[in-house]
């Protein structure tokens, strides 16, 4: 029987914020008492805050890993070594892992193109089996919409994949996120050095796929993830129209909506409202849409992700906790919520993550410091 103690911590529980302390037991949690002492051979934290791990829903943190520089393909195996040592780090205990599905042929000169889902999920998968990861890893396949192959890429999946989440991608040019095309010309020509040319092109593609293939790949995706168990999010919602749509496919969360009108729809509908930690540190989104803050300061924001910076997490879940003067709530947008949203797939509170920050959780917000991160009753970070 091996014993682990939290002792003199700020513990995050469900209905409160206690000092206490934590006792873990062969991998479980087995005591939770009140009092700032610290029993012989326990770890003292000082009044550290102590939450549950957290749990990721949707990161870009593997891919940049397997793809460091553009056309510059890294070793899977060792790609997802040092993503699951990353995520472990900022303390995260639950990763569902975002994949994309749905590549182009030809597109060889565009790496972002080209098909990699099935061969990544299989090493992260073995690595899992093998006990090599610190962290727990599910799936997250990312059906694209304006792709040539998405429903043979979708077959190559089962039950047995650990598929939490499928989500409906939708990048045409135009709609949803980059209605503004100067903001899509931006980024792709930023991202992959394209010429005013090139980026006409790619536009014109786009849109040719979707209006070919795209309400075929819509109905294939919403079949694949009922196949696997898995839960539907949507992408990018921008108007109420759009909402009723998801809501009627069946989706339990929306990633990212773009406007306030949608992530309003969103609450009215049922459907959790998920948005990126950098956005909601920046104040403000990247590509013009609607800033997490103002949701956040309406309610209407439900989960949290890292979105493209795997760090954000930890400082997101106090800024969160400041705007609506509730800690629990807060650090609930990172654990129980995100929980709740891919249902039976994970359970929230039993990974625990101590890290240093504002005690009273609700003033004095700063970016979170790791003290360390246990996972079945093994610090792992």
């Amino acid at each position: 029987m091996t014993d682990t103690i939290l002792a003199n911590a700020t513990l995050v529980l469900p209905d409160e914020v206690i000092i206490g302390s934590l006792l873990i037991r062969d991998g479980e949690i087995a005591q939770i008492d009140a009092g700032a002492g610290v029993p012989n051979g326990a770890m003292d934290c000082g009044g550290d805050l102590v939450m549950p791990g957290l749990i990721e829903l949707h990161t870009d943190n593997l891919e940049r890993h397997i793809e460091p520089r553009p056309k510059v393909n890294w070793p899977h195996g060792a790609a997802i070594i040092a993503h699951d040592a990353e995520l472990a780090s900022v303390g995260i205990t639950t990763v569902f892992d975002a994949l994309r599905v749905g590549s182009i042929a030809g597109k060889s000169a565009r790496t972002d193109y080209l098909e990699y889902a099935r061969p990544l999920a299989t090493e992260i998968l073995d690595l899992r089996a093998r006990e090599a990861l610190r962290i727990s890893h599910f799936l997250h396949l990312r059906a694209e919409a304006c792709s040539e192959t998405l429903i043979e890429e979708l077959a190559k999946f089962g039950p047995e994949d650990r598929v939490g989440i499928v989500s409906l991608m939708d990048h045409t040019p135009g709609e949803r996120q980059f209605r503004d095309l100067s903001k899509l010309r931006e980024y792709v020509c930023g991202k992959h050095g394209l010429k005013d040319s090139e980026f006409e092109a790619h536009v014109a593609d786009q849109i040719a796929l979707k209006n070919r293939l795209g309400a075929g790949h819509l109905k294939a995706a919403i079949a694949a993830a009922a196949r696997y168990g898995a839960v539907l999010a949507s992408h990018d919602d921008t108007t109420a129209e759009q909402v009723a749509q998801s809501r009627a496919q069946g989706v339990h969360f929306a990633e990212f909506p773009t406007t306030f009108e949608a992530a309003q729809a969103c609450r009215d509908n049922g459907i959790a409202v998920m948005m990126g930690a950098p956005n909601l540190i920046r104040g403000g989104s990247h590509s013009g849409n609607v800033a997490a803050q103002d949701l956040a300061r309406a309610d209407l924001l439900d989960v949290v992700s890292s979105d493209y910076v795997h760090s954000a997490m930890l400082s997101g879940a106090l800024l969160r906790g400041e705007l609506c003067g509730d800690m629990q709530l807060g650090v609930g947008t990172l654990t129980s919520a995100p929980a709740a949203g891919v249902g039976r797939h994970v359970r929230a509170g039993l990974e625990i993550t101590t890290r240093s920050g504002d005690r009273r959780g609700v003033r004095g917000w700063r970016p979170g410091a790791l003290r360390g991160t246990w996972v079945k009753g093994q610090r792992v970070a």
